[in-house]
């Protein structure tokens, strides 16, 4: 199959895709080298319309695939897409999909396994073997070989022949709404939003006083602005190691920063170096004001290991009654918050999992509910 790589022909193949209720889509991209990642090959399948669109051909306007992608009158299939989703959103404007519908999730939902991959996924659903050969392959190289084209091409076909499937499962285990609940979070726009002043959320607070608190979050976002404006990977700028290491020595001037192990000699006379310098100086003369809020929470009562260890259990019985993978009713934490307070704000205590696991998991915190071991096998009874 040709690629698309003119603004005309891909008007052409989306008008096609637009008139069918479902579009399978997948995305083959890059960035190991770069911060956002760049987008070499979109795939589309729907009906019998077959497209695979050239984002990287010259003088082309994705604008029509944008078009289809907010048609609320077209489902869009994917499979794991948040990382496809991402690449949307900063390419297209902060575009969202909707409505969409991921074979993964719906995977866990039918008792499919917990993250199943997509080639597991195609083999037990449709007796099929993916060929992975292509998998590792440049996608930024033109042209593609016919090989490559063929594995592309397959992603979304077998993803458009798996639709169906899925979801009639789903409607036969009266499940639509759990997959639906789901996508709530793939199609919030703060899932996908990179503000650098929120990237020290990545990082795991190694002390609580203002002055550490504020000089993390001004590394953070200085590497984290960095790494966009030049698009390049955060460890490019600095490792996560380094950003440690600023956030205990707070850093305000070209000596102070020299004397640090993560600083490569020389770097302190850097215009990146004299950018860190300046923010952390800012933070450094009102730590309580540059520090994000961290309400300091209560450590748990330590008596919690049995009712969480119980929880676990349960957790078990619920996911194999139900044939559903465990991680997608609940986490270890989440166990761990309602094992402490029966009005935790987790996802299991609300929607579709309350009903199923949440306030069962609270009665048998109550003692209205006790596990027995019967012929072998654990079961919740209710307790007069």
């Amino acid at each position: 199959m040709q690629l698309i790589d003119t603004t005309e022909k891909l008007s052409e193949a989306c008008e096609a895709l637009r008139q069918q209720d479902f579009v399978a889509i997948d995305t083959e991209f890059m960035r190991e080298t770069t911060f956002w990642p760049q987008l070499c090959l979109i795939q589309a399948a729907g009906g019998e319309v077959e497209a695979l669109i050239d984002p990287m051909a010259e003088g082309i306007d994705l604008a029509p695939f944008w078009a289809l992608l907010r048609d609320e009158a077209v489902t869009k299939v994917f499979h794991a897409c948040r990382q496809d989703l991402e690449i949307f959103f900063h390419q297209g404007g902060e575009l969202i999909p909707r409505p969409i519908f991921d074979s993964q999730i719906a995977a866990m939902a039918i008792g499919l396994g917990d993250s199943i991959s997509y080639d597991n996924l195609v083999r037990e659903t449709l007796g099929r073997q993916v060929d992975k050969g292509s998998r590792f392959t440049d996608w930024s190289r033109r042209p593609l070989t016919d090989k490559q084209a063929a594995y592309a091409l397959a992603d979304v076909t077998h993803l458009r022949d798996l639709y169906p499937i899925l979801r009639e499962k789903l409607a036969e285990l009266d499940r639509e709404k759990w997959v639906a609940e789901e996508m709530k979070t793939l199609t919030d726009p703060d899932t996908y939003r990179m503000d650098p002043e929120l990237a020290w959320k990545r990082f795991k607070p190694r002390k609580h006083s203002k002055k550490w608190l504020a000089a993390l979050k001004i590394a953070a976002q200085w590497r984290e602005t960095e790494a966009q404006s030049r698009d390049v990977p955060r460890s490019r700028v600095m490792k996560d190691d380094g950003i440690y290491e600023l956030a205990q020595a707070a850093p305000t001037t070209q000596e102070q920063l020299g004397q640090l192990r993560a600083v490569p000699k020389g770097f302190e006379r850097s215009q990146p170096a004299a950018r860190l310098l300046e923010m952390m100086a800012a933070a450094m003369a009102e730590p309580e004001r540059h520090a994000p809020k961290m309400p300091r929470s209560e450590p748990p009562p330590s008596n919690l290991g049995p009712v969480v260890e119980m929880l676990k259990v349960f957790l078990r019985v619920v996911a194999e009654d139900k044939d559903v993978a465990p991680r997608l009713i609940a986490t270890v934490p989440d166990l761990e918050k309602i094992a402490a307070d029966d009005a935790a704000d987790v996802p299991a205590l609300s929607g579709w999992r309350r009903a199923v696991f949440g306030e069962a998991a609270l009665k048998l915190k109550r003692g209205e509910l006790a596990l027995v071991l019967e012929n072998g096998k654990v079961e919740a009874v209710e307790l007069e």
